[in-house]
């Protein structure tokens, strides 16, 4: 059921040296974006695990970010090209399971690239808005015992 004031809740990894950085320079640079996203910075787009996409996709964000440093560009060398396979890996698991591609979303911004990034939120948050709220591995809350 997809309603017109539906605002979805999206998680976004971003790597400490790049997507950070240009996240930092859209604030600073007061380019408008939608603020409905939650950021979790990280050394590099290398080292998150998917089990935490999913995760953030169980706890009810409907939608996931992961933001790193462009190929070649990496301050670790090589973990975006890292990042890049275990997407592509997950990309085709979540599409099994029935979760729609627009869910889980991936980008490449510099630390210079602030309207970039701005312009990325946006379309991510357009994307998942029009797939509505995510229904499939949200945890009830009246399920837990305790």
């Amino acid at each position: 059921m997809k309603t017109k004031d539906f605002e979805p809740k999206i998680m976004t990894f971003l790597c400490n040296w790049c997507s950070y950085a240009g996240a930092d320079l859209a604030g600073v640079s007061r380019l408008q974006y939608p603020t409905n996203t939650r950021v979790i910075r990280v050394p590099c787009s290398g080292r998150i695990d998917p089990l935490f996409i999913l995760k953030c996709l169980q706890d009810g964000y409907d939608g996931v970010l992961i933001s790193g440093c462009h190929p070649g560009d990496c301050h670790y060398i090589s973990g975006n090209y890292v990042a890049r396979r275990r997407f592509a890996i997950l990309k085709t698991a979540l599409e099994f399971m029935g979760i729609e591609p627009g869910r889980v979303q991936f980008s490449w911004v510099s630390a210079g690239e602030g309207e970039k990034f701005s312009q990325v939120i946006s379309k991510v948050t357009e994307a998942v808005k029009v797939l509505g709220p995510m229904r499939k591995l949200v945890k009830a809350a009246n399920s837990l015992v305790g």
